[in-house]
């Protein structure tokens, strides 16, 4: 291969590693938006007029079920920006976008849509469907 072809490939590599880089960082950003919405709600006490009136055991359950949702909220932001940090992480090291299954290229459509993801279509299809037949056995 001649050097400019080599060049060509290494600057179109770069340039796709930095699409994909904006687009954890945006998604990133995103996510931390919401988390500080979810935590601001927390804080200001925005169940605290449901606390307040809360009657009986059924009112009771009622917080507790959006106790329960907002804490699952958080959890899940957390472990998004986990997800993105380890994808961004990756692409210093220059490892992201490889399928951990099977080691090949992950699309970059697929990156654009999920920008964490670490299996390609057909691998998380195979494990999607290894954890249904799990499931079902239990």
């Amino acid at each position: 291969m001649t050097r400019k072809k080599s060049d060509k490939i290494k600057n179109k590599e770069e340039k796709r590693k930095e699409r994909l880089r904006k687009i954890l960082l945006s998604k990133r950003d995103e996510v931390l938006k919401e988390a500080k919405e979810e935590i601001g709600k927390f804080i200001r006490g925005e169940n605290k007029e449901i606390i307040e009136t809360a009657l009986d055991d059924g009112d009771w359950s009622i917080v507790d079920v959006a106790e329960d949702l907002n804490l699952r909220k958080l959890t899940l932001h957390k472990q998004t920006l986990n997800k993105i940090e380890e994808a961004l992480r990756k692409i210093d090291e220059g490892t992201y976008g490889i399928c951990e299954d099977c080691g090949s290229e992950i699309p970059e459509e697929r990156l654009k849509v999920i920008p964490f993801a670490i299996y390609c279509v057909d691998c998380m299809e195979t494990r999607e469907k290894l954890e249904e037949i799990d499931r079902e056995e239990w």
